[in-house]
């Protein structure tokens, strides 16, 4: 049977820091995030039993269903999510705390007769969600900052760049990617948090635009040299029959004009 391609919205989730936790701890975590992800699923009307799923063994990767209004993964999906995440955070020990890089694109995919799903769009997700640019800035945030999400710039120009309700482009900062054989400007938000860390961001970079060139600076031309001051002359006359003819730092000399 022929692959069919279709234009789909991507997502995909990491839990941060997932080894060394033991197989208890990993299995409660796992579950909690699959949870969490149905119930945010649902409350942003996007059916979860209609969407191709990937367990990444610490995290899970989601296909939406076709036609699904990529908008919707932002808002309210991610703030459903961060939420569920936080009140599970609040009553949870340090094993079982949950925080996750979240990572969001679209593209044409092709779709296998099984339900498998292959494409370049995968690859770019798969980059999305590995960058380091995500990882420093959730690690950096508060703890109660409960993921860092980076969407591509193709999702980001389709969904974020708009200012639909409940999504705030300023929240959106711009940043470069350079993953592998990867290399694409992203766009980076941290839910809940009141700004993004600076590293996140980088040098030359101003965050809600574009790179910003950084150009060596040239050394200043040394000051010309003053021009010396013209002498001043004084003629004043002196006491008896003379003049007197000085300059403001020369010899002073006195003509006399008279027998005195």
């Amino acid at each position: 049977m022929e692959q069919k391609v279709e234009h789909r919205a991507l997502l995909a989730v990491d839990i941060e820091r997932s080894a060394g936790r033991g197989n208890v701890a990993l299995q409660r975590i796992r579950e909690v995030l699959w949870e969490a992800l149905r119930e945010s699923f649902g409350c942003a009307g996007l059916e979860w039993e209609a969407c191709l799923r990937d367990d990444l063994g610490d995290g899970v990767r989601v296909v939406a269903p076709a036609g699904a209004r990529k908008t919707k993964l932002i808002h309210p999906l991610v703030h459903e999510l961060t939420a569920r995440l936080r009140a599970h955070n609040r009553l949870a020990g340090p094993a079982t705390r949950i925080r996750v890089r979240i990572a969001l694109h679209a593209g044409d995919v092709c779709l296998g007769p099984a339900g498998e799903v292959t494409g370049r769009p995968l690859e770019v997700l798969a980059r999305l969600l590995d960058a380091a640019v995500a990882r420093t800035a959730l690690a950096e945030a508060p703890e109660t900052v409960t993921a860092s999400l980076l969407v591509s710039q193709h999702f980001h120009d389709e969904t974020v760049s708009h200012g639909y309700p409940g999504i705030d482009p300023a929240s959106f900062h711009r940043v470069a990617l350079a993953e592998k054989e990867y290399a694409a400007s992203a766009w980076l938000h941290l839910p809940g948090a009141t700004a993004v860390p600076p590293e996140a961001v980088g040098p030359g970079r101003r965050t809600g635009g574009p790179p910003v060139p950084t150009l060596p600076l040239a050394a200043a031309p040394a000051p010309a040299p003053a021009p010396a001051p013209a002498a001043a002359k004084m003629i004043n006359k002196a006491s008896g029959h003379g003049v007197v003819y000085a300059t403001q730092n020369g010899t002073q000399n006195i003509h006399l004009t008279g027998k005195p």
